[in-house]
């Protein structure tokens, strides 16, 4: 016969981040590398797009797909980097399990749009190179707004 007594059971609550933890001396120069490289992505990524949308001439799907894809860059580095710079700054090298997998799930997201978007511009790349004279009517507006839109 089993033994349905549970009896001792621990539930994990939240996991230890172990990363720069045996480095405490470097802790503030690590912050603000991190913190540098943090808003100059994000700055560089925000101003491809709004490059993008204000320049009437970048207004061609290689450049809406690249737009895309800054964008996405930024969700990236927002998705990680506060977490870490907190942990940095505060010391506190917990994260909840729910937080965990939230994070997990939102990077495993945008690296599932990620493959998309970059199948998008690979697709068209290859009508742009191996269709030339039918390009400007198989990757029309619509049609490239609707494929970065799918991606996402």
């Amino acid at each position: 016969m089993a033994d349905t007594d549970w009896g001792n059971q621990t539930s994990i609550t939240e996991f230890i981040l172990l990363g720069f933890g045996n480095l405490p001396q470097l802790q503030v120069l690590l912050f603000l590398l991190f913190l540098v490289i943090y808003i100059v992505t994000t700055a560089g990524n925000i101003l491809v797009v709004a490059l993008v949308v204000a320049d009437q001439h970048l207004h061609t799907p290689m450049y809406f797909f690249l737009g895309n894809l800054s964008c996405l860059e930024t969700c990236y580095t927002s998705t990680l980097l506060p977490r870490m710079l907190a942990s940095l700054v505060t010391g506190d090298r917990t994260i909840s399990v729910s937080g965990c997998v939230a994070q997990l799930d939102f990077f495993g997201s945008l690296v599932a749009v990620e493959c998309c978007l970059l199948s998008v511009m690979f697709y068209d790349q290859y009508l742009e190179i191996c269709k030339p004279l039918h390009y400007a009517a198989l990757m029309n507006g619509r049609l490239h707004f609707w494929l970065a839109a799918g991606s996402w």
